[in-house]
């Protein structure tokens, strides 16, 4: 099977994630600054789940370029991916809307260590279809910031029950590892061609 629908389909997904949190944000009845300010953690949760779904929709085009077809275990896997991605708008409104809260910023920690396994899981689907020697194989390497990651999210929700904001210092730094451009699959491919 060709991977065009499954592009399509999950690009519609994530369009749709990135609404949602959108229309999360309530515009203030009162044209103050202080009613602005209000929407503050509302608003910094959006931007911080906007930069993470970017990061999702950017590698997972990347790793679907890497990919010749697909196969059962890649859809399903696919799916599981999109599952943890669209609760995204769920945690981001709970998380914002309690002013960054323990329990709401664990469930938000949780979901994107839930993403983060299946981002791996689908990785994984793909370098199996694909073989040993796949171009994804090769670009991946030994993947540094996909076996630490998991583990940042994993200290920064247990972290959430002493300190919020050090839980939210902890995600928005795996942002920022993320957010540096990782060439890895964009240079493998050119050496292939």
């Amino acid at each position: 099977m060709g991977k065009t629908r499954l592009e399509a389909f999950s690009d519609g997904v994530i369009a749709i994630i990135i609404t949602i949190m959108v229309l999360e944000l309530k515009v203030p009845h009162d044209p103050s600054a202080t009613a602005l300010m209000a929407l503050l953690p509302v608003f910094l949760s959006y931007v911080l789940s906007f930069v993470y779904v970017g990061i999702y929709w950017n590698n997972h085009h990347h790793m679907l370029h890497t990919c010749k077809h697909v196969t059962g275990p890649i859809l399903w896997s696919n799916l599981h991916l999109l599952f943890w991605l669209s609760l995204f708008p769920f945690a981001t409104g709970w998380m914002g809307e309690n002013h960054f809260a323990p329990l709401p910023t664990a469930f938000y920690g949780a979901v994107l260590l839930a993403a983060a396994i299946a981002f791996y899981i689908l990785q994984q689907a793909i370098i199996a279809s694909q073989g040993e020697h796949s171009v994804l194989r090769r670009a991946v390497g030994k993947d540094w910031k996909g076996k630490a990651s998991p583990l940042f999210y994993l200290a920064g929700t247990g972290l959430t029950f002493v300190s919020p904001w050090l839980a939210q210092a902890i995600y928005v730094l795996v942002a920022l590892i993320w957010l540096v451009p990782d060439r890895r699959i964009e240079r493998v491919v050119r050496h292939e061609a």
